[in-house]
């Protein structure tokens, strides 16, 4: 057996090659027949919309396609595996691969270090593209197709977190980097999470690291006594953004931002389980095209005169499709709760890894 750890040169390149452009011939393909699909669904919506043109059908387009092939570029990689694996299968060229010596791992490096760049790239293309062009569809979809309004911060009925202590504030509006609060509660409470006491007040500023509210009036829990207070400061180190968090569009914001978006909803209080799975999704997804070689080789082995290599072929699609479905289920889970966030980004991605393994060594021979 040989002891290096790829095939030739030209064989390896020949193999990688032949893999990515199919991969991408086969992702072209999808998404142009989906585009159209979609863009003759949606074109009657945007169009119905008053002042809308044909140039807005074409704006849709242009935010919609950076999805689809984000969604669809893993399918490309499996079904593009399995073309190329048929194809090796059927001329013999596997069969003289391993009458040099090569095990079935070294036959498919070339191509699973292929799909590590094309895992590469689908991470950079996600986060830097289709979060952007997610955002700004979902923003127009919200207001139907409409002009979209300027988003200048301002908030309602925001609950966020102090330390043990709780705030409300009825409206935040937002000037520049400061904050004015309107209507504010603030909920004083021991280590235990008992109600100590209760401050009210109209009006509320940043001043320093806490924040001034007045006329304040407060309520002591224990005596059942109310005070005037006049201008108390509360809430130290409540950032101004703890106050702006509205819901967070995990899908619509790049790894680096729902990482922060995710550390400032933790220090306002507020669940972060779902977003903390969507964010290590951002990269087990993308890395999902590693899998697919490896999953759709089982079409590599066995001879092809046997007429098994159809069968062969729909396994490998099978365990890939497979794949996605769990993958799904998993992050759907880990959005309810149900699982760890770790476990629903990352336990489909490891058990289909030793499944392809696997089928791999049980399906060589």
């Amino acid at each position: 057996m040989s002891m290096q750890f790829f095939p030739s040169r030209t064989v390896s390149i020949y193999m990688a090659k032949t893999f990515i452009v199919r991969a991408f011939a086969v992702l072209a393909a999808l998404v142009l027949v989906l585009q159209f699909l979609d863009a003759l669904s949606e074109s009657g919506i945007i169009l119905a919309h008053p002042g809308n043109t044909q140039a807005d059908v074409w704006h849709y387009i242009s935010l919609r396609t950076p999805q689809l092939v984000a969604r669809f570029l893993p399918y490309s990689v499996l079904l593009g595996a399995i073309i190329t694996y048929s194809t090796l299968n059927q001329n013999s060229e596997v069969i003289a691969l391993k009458a040099s010596g090569l095990s079935a791992h070294q036959i498919l490096a070339p191509m699973i270090v292929a799909a590590i760049g094309m895992a590469a790239l689908s991470f950079a293309f996600n986060d830097r593209i289709v979060s952007r062009a997610t955002e700004t569809l979902d923003a127009w979809k919200k207001v139907e197709y409409a002009p979209v309004p300027i988003d200048h911060g301002d908030r309602t009925n925001v609950w966020t977190k102090a330390g043990d202590d709780l705030i409300n504030v009825r409206h935040v509006k937002m000037t520049g980097d400061t904050a004015a609060l309107t209507n504010v509660a603030f909920y004083d409470r021991d280590a235990q999470g008992r109600l100590i006491s209760t401050i009210t007040a109209d009006h509320g500023r940043q001043e320093g690291n806490a924040w001034r509210i007045w006329p304040a009036r407060k309520f002591d829990v224990a005596t059942g006594k109310v005070s005037t207070l006049g201008s108390v400061l509360v809430a130290e180190g409540v950032k101004p953004s703890q106050f702006t968090l509205a819901s967070v569009n995990a899908e619509g914001l790049s790894f680096l931002e729902l990482r922060s978006a995710v550390a400032a909803l933790k220090a306002a209080g507020r669940p972060t389980k779902s977003y903390e799975g969507e964010l290590w999704h951002k990269l087990s997804g993308p890395l999902s095209a590693v899998l697919m070689p490896l999953l759709g080789a089982v079409a590599a082995f066995g001879i092809a005169r046997s007429g098994k290599l159809f069968i062969r072929a729909v396994i490998g699609m099978s365990l890939g499709f497979i794949y996605f479905v769990v993958d799904n289920f998993a992050l759907a889970m880990g959005n309810l709760g149900a699982y760890p966030p770790y476990l629903a980004a990352w336990a489909p991605f490891l058990l289909f890894l030793m499944i392809g393994e696997a089928v791999l060594i049980r399906t060589e021979e």
